[in-house]
């Protein structure tokens, strides 16, 4: 039976976790960005189709690349960030089914269906999108998720000759608490929510 998770735990995925805009001047490792992912692939997708892709933007000169795409306020705190990811989609991800599903040829399923195809594609990478923060903060990292950018632009500069189309980026590092803001308020159970 799985046990329910400590109030530790909770907050540091939940409750007391925040959408950080600034950073401390603290490295986040190569092999931390890896353990992140190693934990995000874990959690499920439809047919274990697992389109998600993504480029962590740590350098120099990819952060210079990067630069021109963001919306102005995203710009500092994107640049001061230890590592970017660009959330990305792979919508051809159904080219990996016999290898990831392959007890059924369920490739099938979506070639020559682009809409299906399309759908899925973006639930489960949006999904996975979402796993990714919760696996950031349980390897100890703070997050700050965003939209606010030019896709299109972004798509042509890191995904040129692929079928990878970004969805969100995501800030990541130690965040400086002097850069938040006051929590939003948040809907009632029952504002959201019903139990039939």
């Amino acid at each position: 039976m799985t046990a329910a998770l400590s109030n530790d735990a909770l907050n540091q995925l939940f409750l007391t976790a925040r959408t950080h805009n600034k950073w401390q001047p603290r490295d986040v490792s190569d092999d931390l960005l890896r353990q992140l992912v190693n934990l995000m692939k874990m959690a499920p997708t439809s047919v274990n189709c697992s389109p998600v892709r993504i480029t962590f933007v740590k350098s120099p000169d990819a952060k210079a690349r990067l630069k021109p795409f963001l919306m102005e306020g995203n710009v500092e705190k994107t640049m001061l960030a230890p590592a970017t990811a660009i959330i990305a989609t792979d919508y051809r991800f159904y080219d990996y089914l016999p290898k990831l599903y392959p007890h059924t040829d369920a490739k099938s399923w979506f070639t020559g269906n682009n809409e299906f195809a399309d759908t899925s594609a973006f639930r489960n990478g949006t999904l996975q999108g979402g796993y990714f923060i919760l696996a950031a903060r349980s390897v100890g990292l703070d997050c700050g998720p965003m939209s606010g950018f030019d896709n299109a632009g972004v798509d042509a500069e890191f995904f040129k000759g692929t079928e990878f189309r970004s969805n969100f980026l995501c800030n990541l590092g130690y965040g400086d608490p002097a850069g938040l803001h006051p929590r939003s308020p948040r809907f009632t159970f029952d504002e959201i929510a019903r139990i039939v």
